[in-house]
């Protein structure tokens, strides 16, 4: 390619407007990978947690145990220690033996736990709404750029009285790159958000599934309690 066509020189002597436009779709590109290789950590991190979690949860049949062990660890706790420890605590949250308290104890543990997987959910969530922003919008802001840029070129036309490709050519291609940088920009966005956003929804349903597998053991706790009270 001639070097006065190269990528670098079109960038320069684009215009002001497009020149914008292009630094406007590189920091959403910097700002989105950014986000996407801290995302891929924290999901990485969390389901080493999950998995970690388990197989202390398979070993200790004893709650209550295990309990004190994940609050002897509570200035760093993962997500599933936090799950359970809400819910056990509140299905010890008084020490009344009435069947009719057990119920409701146990149904608030399942209620408390919910909410707090939703709220894990919301932290794994947080910032992919920006990165489907970022999926969505670069194209469209790279043809804004695009559109401007040849407008500009044809106005310069006017004051040329035949018009050639040799003339055309340079600030069509200048006005192009910001189509390419606006898919540079969308693409990776697009399939990272795909990709986490379903992560995300795994990750949710181990929650649901441990929530629910807690319940059954939580009323059978307090079932056992119930027998040997009466």
């Amino acid at each position: 390619m001639d070097n006065g066509l190269s990528i670098f020189s079109l960038i320069l002597s684009a215009g002001f407007v497009v020149q914008v436009v292009m630094f406007i779709l590189v920091l959403m590109s910097i700002y989105s990978w950014t986000l996407i290789l801290s995302k891929k950590k924290i999901l990485i991190d969390t389901n080493k947690s999950i998995k970690f979690f388990y197989q202390k949860f398979s070993t200790n049949v004893d709650l209550e145990k295990l309990a004190y062990q994940t609050f002897q660890e509570s200035t760093n706790q993962s997500s599933m220690e936090r799950i359970f420890n809400a819910g056990y605590q509140e299905l010890n949250y008084t020490t009344s033996d009435s069947s009719q308290e057990l119920i409701i104890n146990a149904e608030r543990a399942y209620r408390i736990m919910n909410i707090t997987a939703n709220n894990e959910v919301d932290y794994l969530d947080d910032g992919l709404s920006i990165l489907a922003m970022i999926a969505s919008s670069s194209p469209y802001i790279g043809l804004f750029g695009t559109v401007w840029g040849i407008m500009h070129s044809f106005i310069g036309l006017a004051s040329v009285k035949q018009a050639t490709i040799a003339i055309v050519a340079p600030g069509i291609a200048e006005a192009l790159i910001a189509t390419a940088f606006g898919l540079f920009s969308a693409i990776p966005a697009t399939i990272a958000y795909n990709r986490l956003i379903t992560k995300v929804g795994m990750i949710n349903n181990k929650y649901s599934v441990f929530v629910e597998q807690l319940f059954v053991l939580f009323q059978r706790q307090k079932n056992k309690l119930k027998i040997e009270n009466d």
